[in-house]
């Protein structure tokens, strides 16, 4: 089934367990996240960053759409850190469910009014909407950027952000980075700071750079608000590194003879990050209920 993030992480958050949020880049990833989740009986968020959503071509998210409401299992097709009202805009008319208006990196008035605004024409269609406050971190390694030095989320602001702009749900910076943390480098969440932030905010919170941070932590953040948490370096990490060993020791070139394996080797991530979120066995909480978008006059989404 096709919900809403709203419809979504209110259950996870009355239920304390988390829901993965996996970038899919193509149909192999899809496949890996959709066949897990109904393995395990998990809802999933099939996230799509807006240089994919250019690779793919908006004539994908028919087929996404189409796999994702008939399922049992319920899903959200989430447009992951939007930059612009274009791309919040775009994402609707391809029939996503909810969208991410990424303002972190402009001033705290500034960030306001966008995501203010993007609330207000997600809303008016059904459609849920994520807002961010501080700045993620990375690692030089994912296409989903971030800053070198992260600025912390402030709790008071974090309040007064939600208040003003409505979203549904708030990606937090408590010290992540998008992508695979080096070898000399050990992430440590800011705890204190999330604690405060989910006394201060009711809405559902969001972790960003979920991968490679120790479990012992991400488990510790789920009890202290955070619904949904951010997956894409780990998963793509395992793909590509079983397509790296089959494509240099074959010389194979079918795609249903190479990707299979690099399917088997990231669901093994997405199987692993819903046991640890406590996902796995919770779409039965879900019921039947369809998210059902209202159309309004393309003229007011153009591109």
């Amino acid at each position: 089934m096709l919900i809403t993030m709203k419809e979504l992480l209110t259950v996870a958050k009355e239920n304390k367990f988390a829901v993965g949020a996996f970038n899919v880049a193509d149909s192999s990833f899809l496949r890996a996240v959709v066949e897990e989740a109904e393995n395990l009986n998990s809802p999933a968020i099939i996230a799509i960053h807006p240089t994919e959503v250019n690779f793919l071509t908006d004539e994908f998210f028919s087929y996404v759409k189409h796999r994702a409401y008939v399922s049992k299992v319920p899903f959200v097709l989430h447009l992951d850190h939007g930059g612009s009202v274009k791309d919040v805009m775009r994402a609707i008319n391809c029939g996503f469910t909810s969208v991410m208006i990424d303002g972190s990196m402009l001033p705290y008035e500034e960030n306001v009014q966008l995501t203010k605004k993007a609330v207000e024409i997600a809303h008016a269609v059904g459609v849920s909407v994520e807002g961010e406050l501080g700045t993620i971190g990375q690692t030089g390694n994912s296409i989903e950027g971030g800053v070198s030095t992260v600025t912390y989320t402030d709790p008071l602001q974090a309040e007064d952000f939600v208040k003003r702009t409505g979203v549904d749900t708030l990606a937090v910076a408590i010290g992540t980075a998008h992508g695979i943390y080096p070898k000399d480098v050990k992430p440590e969440l800011q705890m204190d700071i999330l604690k405060e932030i989910n006394d201060l905010v009711e809405v559902p919170l969001v972790l960003h750079g979920g991968s490679a941070n120790p479990d012992s932590e991400i488990v510790q953040s789920i009890k202290l608000g955070v619904s949904k948490i951010n997956i894409s370096s780990d998963m793509k990490f395992a793909y590509f590194k079983k397509a790296r060993e089959i494509l240099s020791t074959t010389e194979l070139w079918d795609p249903n003879v190479i990707y299979p394996d690099c399917i088997i080797e990231a669901r093994k991530v997405i199987n692993y990050k819903m046991r640890l979120f406590n996902s796995d066995g919770k779409a039965d909480l879900y019921g039947g209920a369809r998210h059902e978008q209202r159309q309004i006059p393309s003229a007011n989404l153009s591109r």
